[in-house]
């Protein structure tokens, strides 16, 4: 099964940019439809972005819409997400996770996770 972890968290003042990379091992990344998700403290988990094994990407919530974009490279085996003009209310444990055959929608497709990474937004 495919292995993924995060990286590029921290903590950042509010209206800075981070740019999250989800590295996969043991197996390649591009039979996976991938996703990012999020949880704050007291929070159930949320479902932020996903995106197929091409490149198309799920509709952003109007929360992050407009500051957040997921990418991938395949040759790379890694997902990213961008994220500008961060707010507090950004500020959760970011993990990305790997949907091996039922897509990147709903949320519940997704198998396999990472171990997350901090971001925290000062404001």
């Amino acid at each position: 099964q495919v292995q993924l972890v995060e990286s590029g968290g921290g903590l950042v003042e509010a209206g800075g940019s981070l740019r999250l990379s989800c590295a996969a091992s043991r197996r390649t990344l591009s039979r996976y439809a991938m996703g990012w998700f999020r949880q704050a403290p007291g929070k159930e988990r949320e479902f932020v972005v996903g995106i197929s094994w091409t490149g198309v990407s799920t509709n952003y919530p109007d929360s992050v819409k407009g500051r957040f974009t997921i990418s991938r490279n395949n040759a790379q085996n890694t997902v990213y997400l961008q994220m500008n003009s961060l707010k507090a209310e950004d500020t959760a444990v970011y993990y990305c996770a790997a949907s091996e055959y039922r897509g990147m929608w709903p949320p519940t497709s997704y198998d396999y996770w990472g171990q997350g990474t901090q971001v925290t937004v000062s404001s």
